[in-house]
């Protein structure tokens, strides 16, 4: 297999099947998906369980330590690299973002090293945002491309997909331990010289539950652009 689907996880039962297994179906047969969860209480892990002694492409990365977005994303990109395979694509498990997606992702990652799903390129949408939610994303991404000097529409996207040899060249350089990975993570892919395009996408509303990532949270992880910066 080719592809591998990085979905991290924390109280998603109510999503996860459903995002599974249309990853699984979105036109790609060599893809497989490996889910990695922080123990949820409401037992997420054990619906992958099942679902991965159901079929050899669902995968399961139970996670007792360390636990957090970051440490979880981390862990999985190094599954992946272990593992041999050649792309990686990262996705919320929510169901904001569609997989359907990802068969367009791998055929444009032929000309380039990573693809960014984009809400803000000609195309793209974001469909549930909220006025306050929106000024803190635009002036986020304002802020990351100045700061990071990466030129893309939309610096805070977590749906991506990645050549191996460009994470594999950084993977132990990560540290963030909580959504902020996705900002790290752009941050050493462009000091590797990538060449990264962009695809629009539609972000969805979340098919189920609450949104743990709150935009105050989103000002807190502008600060530590800032630590990036001087620390490497």
């Amino acid at each position: 297999m080719d592809t591998l689907a990085v979905v991290c996880t924390y109280n998603e039962a109510t999503n996860i099947k459903n995002v599974v297994n249309d990853i699984l179906n979105c036109g790609l047969e060599d893809i497989e998906v490996l889910v990695a969860d922080d123990v949820s209480p409401d037992g997420t892990y054990k619906i992958v369980e099942e679902m991965e002694k159901e079929n050899p492409k669902v995968h399961l990365l139970l996670r007792k330590e360390k636990r957090g977005r970051g440490y979880a994303g981390i862990d999985a990109f190094k599954w992946g690299i272990q593992k041999g395979y050649k792309y990686i694509v990262e996705l919320d498990g929510d169901g904001s973002h569609n997989p359907k997606y990802i068969k367009d992702f791998r055929e444009l990652i032929n000309s380039c090293d990573v693809v960014i799903g984009s809400r803000y390129v000609k195309g793209g949408s974001d469909t549930q945002r909220g006025f306050l939610r929106q000024i803190v994303s635009h002036l986020s991404r304002r802020y990351l491309q100045f700061c990071i000097g990466v030129k893309v529409a939309d610096a805070t996207s977590g749906y991506r997909m990645f050549k191996k040899e460009i994470v594999e060249q950084y993977v132990d350089k990560l540290k963030a331990s909580d959504p902020f990975i996705v900002t790290e993570m752009l941050y050493y892919t462009k000091k590797t010289k990538a060449n990264i395009k962009e695809y629009p996408i539609a972000f969805l509303e979340r098919a189920s539950g609450t949104s743990k990532l709150k935009p105050f949270t989103l000002i807190k992880y502008l600060f530590k652009v800032i630590k990036l910066r001087l620390f490497h």
